[in-house]
């Protein structure tokens, strides 16, 4: 394993991981997984008054899944569908290198080697994906 990618940063985030636990009563559930390697992200959300009132995940990722998927939920509690699916697209796009912007989302400056590796990308995507998804389908 590369030292930058797989920092003591990166695993403090992957071993504490907020709102670990599958919701009971959900109104969305969505699963996310990555083809390339395997790594897979559910997430159960329940909405009130349009913005995000509860979250509950199951993340079976590498560690940059996993601490992808740890910033994502310390954050999205009280944001909109919206809010979570621009947070999506933003760190879509910060990826691919269309933009080099990381300030939309608190802590995603210890994910910035692995921009440099794409197999790393699809699983570092999981948890905004499924969050922002399954967001969208309980706010529908």
């Amino acid at each position: 394993m590369s030292a930058p990618l797989y920092n003591k940063d990166i695993l403090r985030l992957a071993a504490n991981i907020p709102h670990h636990k599958r919701l009971p009563d959900p109104q969305a559930s969505v699963e996310k997984r990555s083809p390339t390697c395997g790594s897979r992200v559910t997430a159960d959300v329940r909405m009130e008054a349009g913005r995000l009132a509860d979250l509950g995940l199951d993340v079976k990722a590498c560690a940059l899944g996993q601490a992808s998927a740890a910033l994502m939920a310390a954050q999205a509690i009280g944001l909109t569908a919206d809010e979570l699916a621009d947070a999506r697209d933003r760190l879509t796009t910060y990826l691919a290198g269309e933009s080099d912007d990381l300030d939309f989302w608190p802590g995603l400056t210890v994910l910035a080697p692995a921009r440099g590796y794409p197999a790393r990308h699809a699983s570092i995507r999981l948890g905004f994906e499924a969050i922002a998804e399954a967001a969208r389908m309980a706010d529908a």
